[in-house]
C-alpha cells in the first residue's frame, strides 16, 4: 500500500507531505484547487511522462516521492528482491522522481539511481489509475487473461498446462537441434572420421614425448657419453692407481690394524662394503657403455615421431592430454551420430504424446475460460446496472489465438474485454474506449467483481462521479468503500454521497501566500469533515439543515 506521498515545487504545490492509510480515502475541494495534481504526481511516480512545465514557477526542479509497503504475498516483492532493489527481508519501496528544467530528470528506487523504464515495468502492478490517465492494468490482453484465470480459479490448471507445454517445447527444440545435426551429418561425419583416423594413427601416449626427448639427448651426445663412461671405468679399474686397487690395499692395511686393535673391525667392514659398491658401479658403467648407441637411423626415427607429436599438439589443443581428450570426444560424437536416427524416432514419439497432453489441457482451459467469461460478464453487467449504466454493454470474449494445435505458454486462447458505452454502438476492445467518467465506473464495476483476485494494491479513481448523483452516487460510494477491504482506494470526488462513505477524508484547498498561489491538503475529521460534506451538499452557504444532512450521510456509512 501507499503509506506517504511527498511533493515539492510541483505546479502550484510548494511543499506537501501526505500520510495515507489503508481502506477508502477521498480527496475533495472546490474546482481548480489542484486535486488532480495529486493524481498527476502519482502517475509520474509509476512511470508517467514528465514535462518541465510541471515545475513550480521560479524553481529549477520538482521532487516527487512515494513510500510503498509491498504486501508479502505480492509477486512484485520477489521481482524487486531479484533486482536487488529490496533486501531479502525488506518490503518498503521508496520511489523518488526529480524533474529538472535542465532536462536531467532522475529516478531513485530506495536511494539507488534507476532508469525510468523500471518504473514503467512496475506501473501496472503498484497502482491502477482510472480517469484521464492511462496506468490501467486491465487494459492489456495479458492482464485480462490473468484476471479471467484468477476469477475462474484456473491458476492450478494453467500451471499444469504451462509445465506440460514447457516439456513439449523442449522436446521440439531438442529434436530440431538433432535434425539439424543430422542434416550436416555427412559432412561432419567425414571430418570426424578423418580426425579419428589421424588420431588413431598418431597413437599419442601420455609421457611419450618426454621419454623421446631424453632418448634424443642421449643419442645426440653418445660419443661424449662413451668418453665419460670409459674415463670413469679407467679410474675404477686402473692397474696400480685405480680406485679399486687402492681400496683393496687399504682394506688389507685395515685388516692388520684390526688384528692389533679389534675396535677397528667395523671400519674394515665399511671398507669391504665400499669395495662391493664400487664393483657395482663398475658393472653399471659397463652395462651403460654396452647400451650406448649412436645409430643415426634411430635418431631420425625419434625426430620424425616428435614432429608427429608436435603436429597433433598444434592441431588438437596444445598438449598431449588435450589430444587424447579430443580423440575420446571424436569417438563419442561418432557413436552419437550412429544412434541419432533412432533418437529422432524417440523424439517424434515423445513430441506426439506430449502434444496430445498439451491439447487436452488447452481444451480444458478453453472450456473453463469460456464458462468463467460468461459468469464474469453477468456479474459485471449486474454491477453496471447497479451503477445505472444499463446502456453500457460489457463482454469477456475468449477466442482461439491461432490455428488448431498452435498453443502458446498460456494455452490456445486470446482473452479480450469488450465494451460499448453507448446504445447502438458496437463492442470494442476496452483499451480503445476513450478514458473518462464512464470508463472509470466500468473499471469500478470490474474491480468490485474481481476484488478478491486482483493483486494491484492501490486503486485511484478520478472523474468517476461525472454526470451522476443521488442513488447512483451512493452506490458508487458503497462500492468504493467495499473495495477498500481488498485494496487501498483513493478517489477524487465532488459528490457528498461518495465522500461520506470514505474512511479517510482530505480537503484540497488553494490559497494565496505572499502573492503566490499555493495548494495545501488538510485531513478532515469530526466537525471539519461534517462541514466539508455540508459544503458539497449546499454550496458556499452552510446551513443547519445541510449540516444535519451531512451528519446523516456520514452516520449512514458502515463501520
Amino acid at each position: 500500500m501507499l503509506t506517504e506521498l511527498r511533493i515539492t515545487n510541483f505546479a502550484v504545490i510548494e511543499r506537501l507531505s501526505l500520510p495515507i492509510d489503508s481502506g477508502f480515502t477521498v480527496l475533495t475541494g472546490e474546482t481548480g484547487t489542484g486535486k488532480s495534481l495529486l493524481i498527476d504526481a502519482m502517475a509520474l511516480l509509476v512511470g508517467g511522462r514528465v514535462s518541465s512545465d510541471q515545475i513550480r514557477f521560479g524553481e529549477n526542479e520538482a521532487q516527487l516521492e512515494a513510500s510503498f509497503e509491498i504486501p508479502l504475498t505480492h509477486p512484485l516483492l520477489q521481482r524487486l528482491r531479484a533486482r536487488e532493489i529490496l533486501g531479502p527481508q525488506d518490503s518498503q519501496l521508496i520511489i523518488r522522481r526529480i524533474i529538472a528544467r535542465s532536462g536531467r530528470n532522475r529516478v531513485y528506487l530506495n536511494g539507488v539511481l534507476s532508469p525510468v523504464h523500471v518504473l514503467e515495468d512496475f506501473a501496472g502492478t503498484l497502482i491502477d489509475i482510472h480517469g484521464q490517465h492511462d496506468q490501467q492494468s486491465l487494459l492489456s490482453n495479458s492482464a485480462q487473461l490473468e484476471v479471467l484465470d484468477a476469477f475462474g480459479r484456473l491458476l492450478e490448471l494453467r500451471s499444469q498446462y504451462r509445465s506440460t507445454h514447457r516439456e513439449w517445447v523442449r522436446f521440439r527444440e531438442e529434436r530440431a537441434e538433432l535434425a539439424n545435426k543430422l542434416q550436416q551429418r555427412a559432412q561432419h561425419e567425414d571430418v570426424l572420421r578423418f580426425q579419428q583416423q589421424e588420431l588413431d594413427e598418431a597413437a599419442c601416449r601420455t609421457g611419450e614425448e618426454e621419454l623421446l626427448q631424453a632418448e634424443r639427448r642421449r643419442l645426440g651426445s653418445s660419443r661424449r657419453l662413451a668418453e665419460l663412461t670409459s674415463e670413469a671405468q679407467e679410474r675404477i679399474h686402473g692397474d696400480a692407481h685405480g680406485i679399486l686397487a687402492n681400496l683393496v690395499s687399504t682394506e688389507r692395511v685395515l685388516g692388520e690394524l684390526s688384528q692389533i686393535d679389534p675396535e677397528m673391525q667395523s671400519t674394515v667392514r665399511l671398507a669391504s662394503e665400499a669395495k662391493v659398491l664400487l664393483k657395482e658401479v663398475a658393472d653399471s658403467l659397463r652395462g651403460y657403455a654396452d647400451g650406448l648407441d649412436d645409430d643415426p637411423m634411430r635418431l631420425s626415427t625419434i625426430d620424425n615421431r616428435l614432429i608427429v607429436l608436435q603436429k597433433m599438439k598444434k592441431k588438437y589443443g596444445g598438449t598431449i592430454e588435450a589430444v587424447l581428450e579430443t580423440q575420446n570426444k571424436v569417438k563419442h560424437e561418432l557413436e552419437q551420430l550412429r544412434g541419432a536416427d533412432g533418437e529422432l524416432d524417440r523424439y517424434d514419439r515423445l513430441i506426439e504424446d506430449q502434444q496430445r497432453n498439451v491439447s487436452l489441457l488447452a481444451r480444458a482451459l478453453s472450456k473453463q475460460r469460456m464458462e468463467a467469461a460468461q459468469r464474469l460478464t453477468k456479474l459485471v453487467d449486474k454491477e453496471l446496472n447497479a451503477l445505472k449504466m444499463g446502456s453500457v454493454r460489457f463482454l469477456v470474449q475468449v477466442l482461439p489465438s491461432g490455428p488448431d494445435e498452435i498453443y502458446g505458454p498460456d494455452g490456445g486462447d486470446r482473452v479480450e474485454f469488450l465494451l460499448s458505452t453507448n446504445a447502438g454502438e458496437p463492442l470494442k476492445p476496452m483499451s480503445r474506449v476513450a478514458s473518462g467518467g464512464e470508463l472509470s465506473r466500468v473499471m469500478l464495476a470490474l474491480k468490485s467483481v474481481l476484488a478478491d483476485v486482483d493483486h494491484v494494491p492501490v486503486l485511484i479513481f478520478d472523474e468517476i462521479d461525472t454526470g451522476v448523483g443521488g442513488a447512483v452516487a451512493a452506490t458508487i460510494g458503497k462500492r468504493l468503500r467495499e473495495l477498500g477491504r481488498y485494496h487501498q482506494v483513493l478517489c477524487i470526488t465532488h459528490l457528498p454521497q461518495v465522500a461520506s462513505q470514505a474512511q479517510h477524508h482530505f480537503s484540497v484547498e488553494k490559497s494565496e501566500v505572499e502573492g503566490r498561489t499555493a495548494t495545501t491538503v488538510r485531513l478532515l475529521g469530526g466537525m471539519s469533515r461534517e462541514g466539508e460534506i455540508a459544503r458539497m451538499l449546499g454550496g458556499e452557504r452552510i446551513t443547519q439543515k445541510t449540516r444535519s444532512a451531512a451528519a446523516e450521510l456520514i452516520a449512514g456509512a458502515p463501520e
